[in-house]
């Protein structure tokens, strides 16, 4: 049996706390069959069953973590290597990371019990089951980092690379702070911190890239129109290429200092000029997203 007509199959797994339920929720909105914890012997069954009626095959999302039961790791890689040597699909592995700090918030703002800290602190617990999933997440087709990631952006990270009906490359555009450090997911990243900085206008300081008045102080920057010009040459051969080698999303950081004037202008620009190229695009701002700058 060929894979060309097997059913999508995506195992979600990662840290407890790191949004599994949401990124199945999400998958369930895609049009995927979303179960979770589902004892690993039931698995094989479970893809061998995907086909419907009539020989129509429905996607499957399954979530696997440490509180499944038989849950381990080498079973868990045998499980996709054997059901993709047999035919029957190709399995991706999903693994969900976070910080660890970020981690602790989430559990004691919800007041949950992390599933290996009954009888232990909670960084404890963290700390051991990082130390478990350690070779699922090494050997994982995708690792997505939340700790900075709302839901929103997350629904549409997976809509775009596991969306049914996608096709072709999308090119996610984030802006970011160097303060705060370059955003995980980033495939490529620019620094345009050299561009004149509207914080130092009075005027434009409580302003961000969105709005006209930065984006024209920004624009007039002598050294602007060339930095964009080299920029789009540079992506312009570039972004084929990916696509060539089957890449179906990219991610490009535009960091300066404080993230809400010079990269934020940058990013609308090149998101506006990679949609006008055919690309699925995507712009985030990410200190938009938070006060301070």
């Amino acid at each position: 049996m060929s894979t060309a007509s097997a059913p999508e199959v995506v195992v979600v797994t990662g840290l407890s706390g790191a949004g599994k339920s949401t990124t199945l929720k999400t998958f369930e909105d895609l049009g995927y069959e979303a179960v979770d914890n589902v004892p690993l012997f039931l698995l094989r069954r479970m893809i061998g069953g995907a086909a419907g009626p009539e020989g129509a095959r429905r996607p499957l999302a399954i979530g696997v973590d440490i509180r499944t039961r038989d849950f381990d790791v080498a079973a868990i890689r045998r499980f996709v290597r054997d059901v993709e040597k047999a035919g029957m699909a190709r399995p991706r592995v999903v693994f969900l990371d976070c910080d660890d700090d970020v981690l602790q918030r989430r559990y004691t703002e919800t007041r949950r019990r992390h599933p290996l800290a009954a009888d232990r602190p909670l960084a404890d617990g963290i700390a051991l089951e990082r130390q478990l999933l350690a070779p699922l997440k090494d050997g994982a087709d995708d690792v997505i980092d939340t700790s900075d990631l709302p839901p929103g952006a997350l629904k549409t990270m997976l809509l775009t690379r596991y969306g049914l009906a996608s096709t072709g490359l999308h090119v996610f555009v984030t802006s970011f702070s160097f303060r705060r450090g370059l955003p995980r997911e980033a495939d490529l990243v620019f620094d345009v911190r050299f561009l004149r900085n509207p914080h130092y206008d009075t005027a434009l300081r409580d302003l961000t890239g969105r709005d006209a008045a930065v984006q024209d102080y920004v624009a007039a920057d002598p050294d602007f129109p060339e930095f964009l010009g080299r920029l789009t040459a540079l992506l312009d051969p570039l972004l084929p290429r990916y696509v060539t080698e089957g890449k179906s999303y990219l991610t490009i950081a535009v960091g300066c200092t404080g993230g809400r004037h010079r990269s934020v202008f940058v990013a609308e620009r090149l998101g506006a000029w990679l949609a006008e190229a055919g690309y699925g695009t995507s712009v985030r701002h990410r200190e938009l997203q938070s006060p301070g700058s």
